[in-house]
């Protein structure tokens, strides 16, 4: 067990190497990333150490309030009550750690007699002294004791792994290499929330800086299933980061991508910039685990079946989401204790349970039940969370949803699925101004990403709530463009036409969403309408032109 996990911005280690060096001196044992053995995995050491350190000590400094990192370090530090700051600069810390008591050591250079350095370190010590001998399991959302999230196992193995090499600098310019290796550093943390890949410490790619020739013989030297390599350079006033990604087996290039910056603006833009990298990779990531998944013959793994669940609930329908449930099934028998597993199942219960127009209280009951178990497994794992509120929107738990989207997207503000899950939230919340924001940013993110119909579909509901009907329409139809046969944009559809007076166009509508879903009834229509579909203040308005189409058109068609 670690005794103090070192948290701080990259651009701060000089100055955390002088706290590591000194908490070592008094016989502590100190977790700073630099530590990383070649080969670990970024995510799951990182988060290991995190959990099981008796005191997290952050470091706040100018750089280290801006980052996402740091601020979450802290944010779970202060949850599991290990939280002890520390001031190494004169900075405005986040408004949650104000009313923190800080120690102040921006003056401290590395002295051991340093009068404030001695009573930090006896702050330390009795910080220490006080915790409890062992930490208790995390609190589940109902407020009662759940395990403490475990390392995977090897049944949930078939998780491909990728390895960062390092960015070469193209221009020339000295003060880019910091840049160049930044861009990595940061990717590393960003991709280890995305849980796409397991993600290879940058200490085992540093030393093969300029041995970059062979990437197949790197991708066996270390274990890695995907290799990224990128560069930077300067292009007139603009900096140009170009990334591409390899497949370690064939060496066939699956993605390459080119990302600009007004070299004015690169230092307000640059954080920006690397979300954006992050969640491009992530989603072809994902992509690419899910197709050869679905390759597989057999003898699955729990990753494998998850990444089958996922696709078929990408591919929303009738027939498709009781696929993406049996499949979350058997990624939970697999693994009983994976979280983003359970969190998968109540996506998938949740969803057929709005597509049977909430009928089914026995679904409900099972979503419920397995998005609590996700959460008390790993509350603080993204995709659990954005997995979780999708859940309970779809189960009318508007409030929880809102809550855990909103969480999903302070813990990993560059994915694509939690800013959606927090539109859709949004959105069955009656705040479709809100909606739009999260979905212009996952769109951002993530253009055109697998399950944009679902996005468009959301989005036409919002300018409904909005009032802009033709918008609406506009874009339910760009929806179907994409997958005729998505249920929710057919009933829609039907509305939007029959408020504009298109009369036979609606019943139209109404007659292929028949044809898609057999057993559709007015009750199941009416259901849908008052509590899934997302028509906000106007829901009432939107039931009778359901119901009107309905009546007006015949059955036998």
């Amino acid at each position: 067990m670690t005794d103090i996990f070192l948290s701080y911005n990259r651009e701060d280690q000089a100055r955390a190497k002088l706290f590591a060096e000194g908490f070592e001196a008094q016989g502590f044992k100190v977790w700073w990333d630099v530590g990383l053995r070649t080969g670990e995995a970024y995510d799951e050491v990182t988060e290991t150490a995190l959990r099981t350190a008796a005191a997290v000590v952050v470091l706040w400094s100018k750089k280290s309030v801006q980052s996402r990192w740091v601020r979450a370090e802290a944010t779970l530090a202060d949850r599991n009550k290990t939280l002890v700051p520390c001031m190494i600069e004169t900075c405005e810390r986040p408004i949650m750690f104000e009313l923190t008591q800080t120690a102040e050591l921006s003056h401290w250079e590395g002295s051991p007699t340093d009068k404030a350095w001695v009573a930090f370190l006896s702050d330390v010590r009795g910080f220490m002294e006080r915790a409890p001998a062992k930490k208790h399991p995390p609190l589940t959302a109902a407020g009662s004791l759940g395990p403490a999230p475990v390392a995977p196992g090897p049944e949930r193995g078939g998780r491909s792994t990728i390895a960062i090499m390092p960015f070469v600098n193209r221009s020339g310019e000295k003060s880019d290499d910091v840049f160049a290796d930044g861009m990595v550093e940061d990717l590393i943390s960003a991709l280890s929330l995305s849980r796409a890949a397991r993600v290879i410490a940058s200490s085992a790619t540093r030393s093969l800086r300029h041995q970059a020739t062979d990437l197949r013989l790197i991708g066996r030297e270390l274990g890695a299933g995907y290799i990224l390599e990128g560069n930077v350079r300067r292009v007139g006033d603009t900096l140009r980061v170009t990334a591409q990604l390899v497949s370690a087996e064939s060496g066939a290039i699956l993605w390459t991508q080119k990302f600009d910056r007004p070299l004015a603006e690169l230092a307000a833009l640059q954080e920006a910039l690397i979300s954006e990298v992050a969640a491009h990779l992530g989603v072809k990531l994902q992509a690419l685990e899910m197709q050869r998944a679905l390759k597989k013959p057999g003898d699955i793994t729990a990753w494998e079946a998850l990444m089958r669940s996922f696709s078929a609930y990408g591919r929303l329908g009738f027939d498709t989401v009781p696929v993406a449930i049996a499949e979350a099934r058997r990624a939970v028998a697999l693994a009983p204790d994976y979280a983003v597993a359970h969190g998968c199942l109540a996506l998938a219960l949740g969803t057929l349970y709005l597509f049977l127009g909430f009928t089914d209280k026995a679904m409900k009951a099972e979503a419920e039940a397995s998005a609590e178990r996700a959460l008390a497994l790993n509350p603080d794992d993204p995709n659990v969370l954005w997995t979780v509120s999708w859940a309970f929107a779809g189960i009318e738990e508007r409030e929880r949803a809102i809550i855990y989207g909103e969480r999903a997207v302070e813990a990993a503000p560059h994915s694509a699925n939690a800013r959606g899950a927090l539109a859709q939230a949004y959105l069955f919340s009656h705040r479709p101004v809100e909606a739009v924001a999260q979905m212009d940013e996952a769109d951002r993110l993530a253009p055109r990403g697998f399950s944009f119909y679902i996005s468009l579909q959301n989005r036409s509901a919002a300018h409904w709530q909005m009032g802009d009907d033709l918008t609406a329409l506009a874009i339910v139809e760009r929806a179907l463009a994409l997958s005729p046969n998505y249920g929710a944009a057919l009933h829609a559809k039907m509305i939007f036409l029959s408020k504009l007076g298109r009369n036979v166009e609606a019943g139209a509508a109404l007659i292929r969403l028949r044809k898609v879903y057999p057993g559709i009834t007015l009750d199941i229509i009416q259901r849908l309408t008052r509590g899934g579909g997302g028509y906000g203040a106007r829901v009432e308005e939107a039931l009778a032109l359901a119901t009107k189409v309905w009546n007006e058109t015949p059955l036998e068609q």
